[in-house]
């Protein structure tokens, strides 16, 4: 039986506070606004609008996308009107990592990438952007796919050939 152990989104309130792009986002929004008041001219409103969109697509893109931690799988669904969920296996799991810029770390948000065997992630690492408290979700996650691993007795071989 495997338990579920956290569920979560990414958080486009954490990017737009924590981290750069969040921030020139809400600069053209505003600045948008300012110019266009200051110079009257109705043109500047692009700007703003630009930003309101960049914020919505972001909003939208993470709202449709939910992990989900289990003690044997991280379940991966995306999509609004059409679904698509990956799973990957914990014990294939092969490197958890975790990024975070200055800007991130103060509002405790970070990307997790996960390296793995299993064929969901062919065609690369599996990221989960702007995640809060990634840091310990990445612990999480690394002591279920240490713990998975042992359940399964599973072990680890990296073979490297020899150079020539």
């Amino acid at each position: 039986m495997e338990d579920v152990v956290d569920v979560f989104r990414s958080s486009t309130e954490k990017w737009l506070f924590g981290s750069f792009s969040g921030w020139l986002t809400l600069i053209v929004c505003f600045g948008g606004l300012a110019l266009a008041a200051y110079f009257e001219i109705p043109w500047f409103l692009l700007l703003s609008l630009a930003g309101v969109l960049k914020i919505g697509h972001k909003w939208l893109t993470y709202m449709a996308a939910k992990y989900e931690i289990t003690s044997q799988r991280l379940i991966v669904k995306r999509g609004i009107i059409f679904k698509n969920i990956d799973e990957v296996e914990l014990y294939r799991v092969k490197d958890v990592k975790v990024e975070f810029s200055l800007l991130n770390q103060l509002l405790d948000i970070g990307k997790i990438t996960l390296i793995s065997s299993d064929r969901t992630s062919r065609e690369g690492p599996i990221i989960l952007p702007d995640v809060h408290q990634a840091r310990d979700r990445r612990e999480i996650l690394r002591d279920l796919v240490q713990t998975e691993r042992v359940r399964r007795g599973v072990r680890e071989i990296d073979y490297e050939p020899d150079a020539l």
